[in-house]
């Protein structure tokens, strides 16, 4: 079906809704509820249950969504009475208007409580948690000129089928459709929640023209300040984000944390690479007492890892970081961008693995950097503060133990490196003079010559 979609022009999704429904604001929208006792597969004793999300607000394409059951598709009719509708005047019955999206419901935190595990809403973004957690950032199904001047593209689901899944089943099948102006898609999802939520992700796709700006496993998420990035900012939190920073495993084995900004100016920075081990945004930071947020719980947000599945061959990571004033924008994307153009009419396959938890699936051996600390040091000096923890600093001669500091086009004084007593690791601090232009930094923990850290990098912009 995605294939053939590709062959033929373009058309946009329907979009057309009864008046009652036109011009929803937030409240009336949030009012729309659907009722839990309709949830597809209640009462039958299996481990999963899906309930649908109606059209408005923001989310007025159709959107159609079948049942597979024994191998047969069966389409899911709206129908009015599968929601509560508040102040707003219910549609005719005998209108199908379809559905804006679906969530998916399993036991994760209590056997006897189905949480929402998953949901997908919204052109082709999708959010999941795994036990413990809230939502947070969110993935998409693909993404089309993000960060570029001619503005961005967005593909939407059009189609989705649910498989049914057997008694006793730990993971559930979703496949879909994915429509746009540049490209269609086919997706097949394998969800297995749990301690940490697994989504193994099979993608097809056929652009309609060279796609040169294909973002693949595309995840947005917030960063609104923290102690690197507090300038200008009023507020009784030490820190506002759903991530806090870009962890790459690259293909030459080493492993980079790039904590999260929100820049004056968008910021695009690209780590170049070839068969990415993995990449990620992450919420390293799982302290209340970095938040004070009694609502929001920001140390219960996922991080999202993506783990590439055979050749993603050559490309870079891509890291967008746009301006916000407010914690309700996602200003924070990053995904994989293939080097070559994916040429038209052509079929390109992707298998992946998404990671919703708590860590990245697999944690490194070396040590981690968990604060990045940035202030003023006079007129002309930038102070950078940067705690590593990790066990095997524990054990390590603090003598063999070195700060390797290195900055684009600046000068570095004072690298210092110094047991915490407080963490258990390690702080490692520098002086950067300041320039007019961005600088690009790296550094790292050596013991003698050998790497007992990953890979700090930051663009510090004056």
């Amino acid at each position: 079906m995605a294939r053939d979609l590709a062959g033929k022009s373009f058309k946009a999704p329907d979009n057309k809704l009864p008046d009652s429904l036109k011009d929803l604001d937030y409240d009336r929208y949030r009012a729309i509820r659907f009722l839990p006792e309709r949830s597809l597969w209640r009462g039958e004793n299996l481990r999963f249950e899906a309930q649908f999300f109606h059209r408005g607000f923001f989310y007025t394409n159709r959107v159609d969504i079948f049942e597979v059951k024994n191998g047969q598709a069966t389409k899911i009719v709206y129908q009015p009475d599968l929601f509560s509708f508040g102040e707003t005047a219910p549609p005719s019955s005998g209108v199908d208007l379809g559905f804006a999206g679906f969530r998916l419901h399993a036991p994760i935190n209590k056997p006897d409580y189905y949480d929402e595990v998953c949901v997908f809403l919204g052109a082709s973004y999708f959010r999941a948690v795994a036990k413990g957690e809230l939502y947070g950032l969110s993935a998409r199904g693909l993404s089309i000129n993000t960060g570029e001047t001619k503005g961005e593209e967005f593909p939407s689901f059009r189609t989705f089928w649910i498989e049914k899944p057997a008694a006793n089943a730990n993971s559930i099948v979703v496949h879909a459709l994915l429509d746009s102006e540049s490209a269609a898609a086919a997706y097949r999802f394998t969800i297995r929640p749990g301690d940490t939520t697994v989504f193994d992700v099979e993608m097809a796709l056929y652009p309609r023209v060279n796609l040169e700006h294909a973002g693949l496993a595309p995840m947005t998420s917030m960063f609104f300040f923290g102690p690197n990035d507090r300038k200008d900012v009023d507020d009784f939190r030490p820190s506002v984000h759903d991530s806090d920073g870009l962890a790459v495993f690259n293909g030459r084995g080493e492993e980079l944390w790039r904590p999260l900004h929100n820049p004056k100016d968008l910021q695009i920075s690209s780590f170049a690479d070839i068969n990415p081990r993995g990449f990620g945004l992450m919420q390293r930071q799982k302290d209340f007492a970095a938040y004070q947020d009694l609502e929001s719980n920001f140390e219960r947000r996922p991080s999202l890892w993506a783990e590439p599945i055979g050749d993603w061959s050559e490309g870079s990571v891509k890291l967008i970081e746009i301006p916000t004033k407010e914690e309700i924008h996602d200003n924070i994307a990053a995904f994989w961008q293939p080097k070559e153009a994916l040429a038209a009419k052509s079929e390109h396959t992707y298998t992946y693995r998404l990671h919703w938890g708590p860590d990245a699936p697999k944690p490194s051996s070396l040590a981690r950097f968990s604060r990045t600390g940035i202030g003023a040091r006079g007129d002309d000096t930038t102070i950078f503060v940067l705690d590593v923890t990790g066990e095997q600093l524990k054990s390590v001669d603090p003598k063999t133990i070195r700060g390797v500091v290195t900055a684009e086009k600046a000068k570095v004084r004072n690298v210092v490196t110094q047991p915490n007593p407080a963490t258990g690791g390690w702080r490692l601090s520098f002086e950067l003079s300041k320039k007019k232009n961005p600088v690009e930094i790296r550094a790292s923990l050596m013991q003698e010559n050998a790497a007992v850290s990953e890979i700090w990098v930051y663009r510090w912009t004056p």
